[in-house]
């Protein structure tokens, strides 16, 4: 992205987006807002211990950016790749909703409700931790890799029961369209989370185009998981990011074979 851009874009600490100019751009007859917040790949925070490589798109464990600390209720994204036969041992979480979505390989669930389940790249997880959980999550094959965005948002309430839930979202139901993949409860996601918040992944096929309209007062977060896009003219590779809290037209186009997540927030 061009830094002149960039630097007419701040974040505040509650997550939204000031925006000093707004240039268009024209996508058929329509003129399309071009302003985004751009969180480039390269920027995030890392961290290799061997059997985990990960990075973080805001703060979390040892990265600490005061100007990365969340967006919204989005708090954590961090994208893992946890080596064959390793995992996370069991570990305590409370108040967060958390969600699992596998790119390659396999994740295996296990938690203090009694829930288990071992999930696929055609599998959407979600935790409620609520009150108190704890949990492990490992790789349960002996050979192959696994690579997954962990994802935590902030709830709307604290305190609540724990709970778990996981379902079926096939690479078919998310080609070249945005899939309700988790969303407050009694919205048609696959999975519900205690929050005005929701998540849309699509598998672009190279060529393939998609739009999103964000809404007035909501906010839109777009996250490469893999592959290449160009959002609004914006070229973004893997583990780049927009976001926008602007009512704004948001037009996609894959470059190559792409997955990509979308948060509307409140």
């Amino acid at each position: 992205m061009d830094r002149s851009r960039r630097n007419m874009l701040s974040l505040t600490a509650a997550g939204l987006i000031h925006v000093a100019a707004k240039p268009e751009a024209v996508i058929g007859d329509e003129p399309v807002d071009t302003e985004f917040l751009v969180r480039e790949a390269a920027q995030r925070g890392h961290t290799d211990i061997g059997w985990l490589n990960s990075f973080h798109s805001f703060s979390f464990g040892g990265y600490y950016d005061q100007r990365h600390m969340g967006f919204r209720s989005l708090r954590v994204i961090n994208d893992d790749r946890i080596a064959a036969g390793r995992g996370f041992p069991t570990h305590p979480h409370r108040d967060m909703e958390i969600i699992s979505y596998v790119l390659e390989g396999s994740l295996q669930h296990k938690d203090s409700t009694g829930r288990g389940a071992v999930i696929t790249p055609d599998d959407i997880q979600m935790m409620s931790a609520g009150t108190g959980i704890t949990h492990s999550e490992y790789n349960p094959s002996s050979t192959e890799p696994n690579h997954f965005l962990q994802i935590w948002i902030e709830p709307a309430m604290r305190g609540v029961r724990p709970r778990y839930s996981d379902n079926k979202v096939t690479i078919d139901e998310k080609v070249n369209q945005w899939k309700k993949i988790a969303g407050p409860d009694g919205s048609d996601a696959s999975v519900s989370i205690h929050q005005d918040a929701t998540i849309y992944a699509t598998h672009l096929r190279a060529g393939g185009v998609s739009d999103f309209t964000v809404e007035r007062a909501r906010h839109a977060w777009l996250q490469v998981a893999r592959g290449q896009l160009i959002v609004n003219g914006t070229k973004l590779g893997s583990g780049d990011a927009v976001a926008t809290s602007r009512a704004t037209s948001i037009h996609v186009e894959a470059t190559e074979d792409t997955d990509a997540l979308l948060f509307d927030l409140a």
